[in-house]
C-alpha cells in the first residue's frame, strides 16, 4: 500500500524543501490532543495544556477535529511555497472558496470522502449527513463545530483563524522560534541533495519511506503507507509543484496531501527519538502478533491509532462488512490491543498505542505514518 504522486514532466526545481509555520503549528495541536503518539514530547505537552487559559483550551477541544485523527489540509500551505509567517499562511488559506475549505475541514480520517471528488457537504444532503455522523462521533463539542460550520461558514472561519492566532500568541511564537533554524537548515540540505545528487536521493533522505520511481510510463514519488492514494504534481488547475515540509513536532507520522485539487505536500519528521520497550510474557507477545497478522486487522489499527472509532465508520472506511469488522474488533481487544469506550449511543474503539509501541517501534511508526 501507497500515496503515489506523478512527478512525470516536473521540473527538478519544482521540487521544493521549506519549513511550514502553519502546518508546524497543526502538528503541534495534534500533540496536544493525542500525547500518547508522541511519548517523547510528554514534557512539552503537559506543560503547555497546564498553560492554557480554560477558555483557548476549550476552543481547542471544540476544533479538534481539524487536527486530532489527522490534520486537515487546510493546516498545510496552499502555495508552491510556505510563506514565512503564520499570518501569510493563514492569508493564503482565506484565499481558499467555502466549498473548499469546508469539505477539507469535515474529511476526518477513516472517512471514504478524501480521495473523491465529490461534493462539498455544503451543497450536498448526502455528504452533509455523513460529515455530521463522523463528527457526532467524536463528540457534542465537536457535532457543534461541524454544525455550525456549515450553517455559517465566512463566521466560522474567521473563529478559526483567531484560535490558531491565539495559539501563537499563548505557545506557538516560542515553539517556532526555537524550531525554525533546525527546521529551515534541513531544507536547505535537502535542496542541495536535490541539486547536486537529484530528486531520488532528496527524498529518501527526508524519509526511507519515500522512493523515486522511474520506468518508460514516468517518475513518480512513492510514499510506504498503510493507504493507497494518488495525486499528479503537473495539475494545471492548481499549478506544477511538490512541496516537502520538515517538521519537529511530526514524528512518528509522515503525511501526503493528496486530496484531488490540491498542489500536494508531504510532511516529513526531522527528528527520531527511540520509544522505550517494556516487558510482556512470551504467550501475550505471540498472541498480540498473531492478532496483528491479518491485514485487515492492521488497516484496522491504521485508522485506530488516530482516533476512536465506531463498527459502522470502520466498515464504511475499509469497505467491509460490519460484523466482519466487529470479529476483527473481538480478536484484537483479547489481544490487549484495543481499549473500549461507551459515548452515548456510540461505543468506540480505539488502539492503546502504548501497548504498541512494545511491540515494536517500526509497526508503530508504519500505523502512524
Amino acid at each position: 500500500m501507497s500515496v503515489v504522486i506523478d512527478i512525470t514532466g516536473l521540473p527538478d526545481e519544482r521540487v521544493v524543501f521549506a519549513p511550514s509555520p502553519l502546518a508546524e503549528l497543526g502538528a503541534a495541536l495534534h500533540v496536544l490532543s493525542e500525547p500518547a503518539h508522541h511519548p517523547w514530547l510528554h514534557g512539552w505537552s503537559t506543560t503547555t495544556l497546564a498553560g492554557l487559559k480554560p477558555d483557548l483550551a476549550g476552543r481547542l477541544a471544540e476544533a479538534d477535529v481539524l487536527w486530532r485523527s489527522t490534520r486537515s489540509d487546510i493546516l498545510s500551505p496552499t502555495g508552491p511555497r510556505p510563506g514565512d509567517t503564520l499570518a501569510e499562511e493563514l492569508d493564503a488559506v482565506d484565499l481558499l472558496d467555502d466549498e473548499r475549505y469546508v469539505q477539507a475541514a469535515l474529511e476526518i480520517n477513516c472517512s471514504s470522502d478524501y480521495c473523491g471528488e465529490g461534493p462539498s457537504p455544503l451543497v450536498d444532503p448526502d455528504a452533509r449527513r455523513r460529515a455530521l455522523d463522523r463528527a457526532a462521533a467524536r463528540g457534542p463539542r465537536q457535532l457543534e463545530f461541524a454544525r455550525r460550520l456549515l450553517a455559517d461558514p465566512p463566521a466560522v472561519r474567521a473563529w478559526v483563524r483567531r484560535l490558531l492566532e491565539d495559539c501563537e500568541q499563548a505557545f506557538f511564537a516560542d515553539v517556532w522560534q526555537r524550531t525554525r533554524g533546525a527546521l529551515a537548515a534541513d531544507a536547505r540540505h535537502k535542496t542541495e541533495l536535490l541539486r547536486h545528487r537529484g530528486p531520488a536521493e532528496a527524498l529518501t533522505a527526508a524519509s526511507p519511506a519515500i522512493t523515486l520511481e522511474e520506468d518508460a510510463r514516468g517518475r513518480r514519488v512513492v510514499v510506504d503507507k498503510l493507504a493507497d492514494g494518488r495525486t499528479t504534481a503537473t495539475d494545471p488547475a492548481v499549478g506544477p509543484g511538490l512541496l516537502l515540509v520538515p517538521t519537529a513536532f511530526g514524528r512518528p507520522h509522515l503525511l501526503v496531501l493528496h486530496a484531488p485539487g490540491w498542489r500536494p505536500v508531504i510532511e516529513y519528521p526531522v527528528v527520531s527519538p527511540e520509544l522505550r520497550a517494556g516487558p510482556d510474557s512470551v504467550a501475550l507477545m505471540q498472541r498480540r502478533l498473531e492478532a496483528l497478522a491479518h491485514p485487515v486487522r492492521v488497516r484496522l489499527c491504521r485508522n485506530l491509532a488516530r482516533a476512536p472509532y465506531t463498527t459502522g465508520e470502520l466498515a464504511d472506511g475499509l469497505g467491509i462488512t460490519a460484523p466482519e469488522v466487529s470479529r476483527h474488533l473481538k480478536t484484537l481487544r483479547q489481544a490487549g490491543l484495543l481499549t473500549a469506550r461507551r459515548h452515548g449511543r456510540y461505543v468506540q474503539y480505539r488502539l492503546d498505542v502504548t501497548v504498541v509501541a512494545r511491540l515494536g517501534s517500526d509497526f508503530l511508526e508504519a500505523v502512524l505514518r
